[in-house]
């Protein structure tokens, strides 16, 4: 009898010592200590309800298309119903298709559905009707992080109108390989502190606005040359450096209240010895670096694991039980939700994975989404959601942040801001858009456009103008300037004054050489919006200070850029819409 008492004295203290400790890292603004504990009673009560299957299906995340066909939506249908699934990320493409399946999964669930997206660069990135947002590279160059904040509060305003409540960003990688064929555009830079700050701003204006987090992708995807989602990326650097670069952003933004971490399928031999071991099934990466070394609370959730690095090594269901020994909270992107809960148990049942840890990953689960508001899940109205997701506020804070991204290299003869009685010639080169550009200028000054083959025509000592104009439909787009652009941009170097801007990645200065242009500034993208910035500062309306993001080369180091304030400075047009 006395062994049974302190057998059940044992079991209770230890659930008191679980529940203790199971925590969201994420806790909304301002909340209440009283409002915690009701959390925490909603979260035992709820936990208390389900069963073990239930449990299980909390753990999973499956993919929406609204692009593909109705066997596909029946199929996620199915899945929501039958294996009481945890979440949804809303892929490619139809914004008011998503919302209407969204309110019909929510409500037939029992419990509340996590939904998630890649918004990195805003909804736009699957979602071709929403306004786009910069990429995390043009923030990097922006000085005053505060503005990062804001924008971020703006993709949280377009999250909540879709009922997206998890915005898996930032990208913490520190894009230290110009080659990168997955991060590149959209890392921060190549700078551990710029990386650092510029993510924690980007977080705050997220969650500040109820949309959880997601810093990615860990241990740090920024020195690979292979793309993951078709095959495993190695990083091979020394722990030493490891330490020093890769972990580095992560490990800063550790006890940041950031809820989320997204774990890559990457291989890295100096955290884990069994060689083809990817970080995302790694328990020595996961459970021994991230929850243990580094203290890491909030929800730990794998890369997407349909994606080739693991996909074509191992088996779905099969993935995703190793997934959940390694210490992952969620499985992003099942591909067989059935079979993954199956061996979970299994692992269960064979004391391979304790009970407690299903507890530990729930109750985390449900303790964000009760945060996240989903215990009273409002629907949302598709109605006019095109226009509400790309519209002048957009462009106006968008345009913004390309004002302050705008960096100026150099500016030797002093040709910029513009002298609005003088003639410009304005030679568009390499293979993008440019006309809004051209428009722009011949708003406040006059520009007489030429094509590469009539540079010959201009009159000797012009000022004329070159834009490098980058396809950047992706943010995967080669940046490389082709030999016959470098070739016209010397020959107009010999007899003209010279303003060169790079509507692209500032990489693509790598091997331009710039010795003999007076003026070169970096837009970092092409695009509408990023062009109405850039002649408006031309014309001396917007003040020029950012800074480069990247290492370029030896002459182009990550920090450089000159300043240059207007003699009349010409305040854009900006909805304020932080509370």
């Amino acid at each position: 009898m006395k062994n049974t008492i302190y057998k059940i004295s044992f079991i209770l203290l230890f659930c008191i010592f679980l529940t203790s400790n199971v925590k969201a890292q994420y806790q909304p603004r301002n909340i209440s200590s009283a409002e915690i504990n009701k959390a925490n009673e909603w979260v035992d009560k709820t936990y208390l309800s389900l069963s073990q299957d239930e449990k299980l299906g909390q753990l999973f995340i499956v993919a929406l298309y609204t692009n593909k066909d109705e066997a596909h939506i029946n199929n996620v249908r199915k899945i929501v119903n039958d294996e009481k699934i945890g979440g949804l990320i809303l892929m490619q493409d139809d914004a008011e298709r998503e919302i209407n399946l969204v309110n019909e999964f929510q409500q037939k669930s029992k419990i509340p559905l996590m939904i998630g997206m890649d918004a990195e660069w805003g909804v736009f990135q699957r979602i071709a009707a929403a306004h786009k947002f910069p990429w995390a590279m043009t923030l990097g160059a922006i000085q005053d992080k505060t503005l990062i904040t804001e924008m971020a509060a703006k993709i949280a305003e377009d999250c909540k109108r879709m009922g997206i409540n998890w915005d898996f960003a930032p990208v913490v990688d520190v894009n230290t390989n110009p080659n990168n064929p997955i991060i590149g555009n959209r890392s921060f830079g190549s700078e551990v502190l710029n990386v650092v700050n510029s993510a924690m701003a980007y977080s705050k204006g997220l969650q500040d606005h109820n949309i959880l987090a997601a810093i990615k992708h860990f241990p740090g995807h920024g020195d690979t040359d292979k793309d993951s989602h078709l095959d495993l990326p190695v990083v091979s650097h020394s722990l030493k450096r490891l330490t020093e670069i890769e972990l580095a952003p992560f490990k800063a933004l550790m006890d940041k209240g950031i809820g989320g971490v997204m774990v890559a399928h990457l291989y890295v031999p100096a955290l884990e010895k069994s060689k083809g071991i990817p970080a995302s099934v790694s328990k020595e990466v996961i459970t021994g670096i991230l929850k243990e070394q580094y203290g890491y609370k909030g929800l730990i959730i794998t890369d997407a694991l349909n994606m080739g690095a693991v996909a074509n090594k191992f088996k779905a269901g099969e993935l995703d039980a190793m997934a959940f020994k390694a210490g992952n909270d969620i499985m992003l992107f099942s591909q067989d939700v059935a079979t993954g809960k199956k061996l979970i148990q299994q692992a269960i049942d064979q004391k391979e994975i304790p009970q407690e840890r299903v507890e530990e990953s729930v109750k985390k689960i449900l303790l964000t989404k009760y945060y996240l508001g989903l215990n009273q899940y409002e629907p949302r109205n598709p109605k006019n959601i095109n226009e509400d997701l790309n519209n002048a506020s957009h462009a106006a804070i968008v345009q913004k942040m390309y004002a302050n991204a705008l960096t100026l290299i150099k500016d030797d003869k002093k040709l910029l801001p513009l002298n609005c009685n003088q003639t410009y010639y304005y030679v568009p080169l390499e293979e993008a858009p440019y006309q809004t550009f051209l428009e722009q200028l011949n708003l406040n000054t006059t520009i007489i456009i030429k094509k590469s083959s009539e540079i010959s025509t201009i009159p000797a000592n012009s000022t004329v103008i070159v834009g490098f104009h980058k396809d950047n439909s992706t943010a995967y787009k080669p940046y490389k300037i082709s030999a016959e652009s470098k070739k016209i941009i010397a020959e107009l170097t010999k007899n003209q004054k010279v303003v060169l801007n790079v509507f692209g990645s500032a990489y693509a200065l790598q091997d331009v050489d710039i010795s003999k242009i007076s003026t070169v500034l970096v837009s970092y993208e092409n695009n509408d919006d990023s062009m109405i910035a850039t002649a408006k500062a031309f014309c001396g309306q917007t003040k020029i200070w950012g800074k480069l993001p990247v290492l370029v080369s030896d002459q182009l180091k990550a920090g450089m850029g000159l300043e240059l304030n207007p003699s009349s400075r010409i305040n854009l047009p900006f909805k304020t819409i932080i509370e």
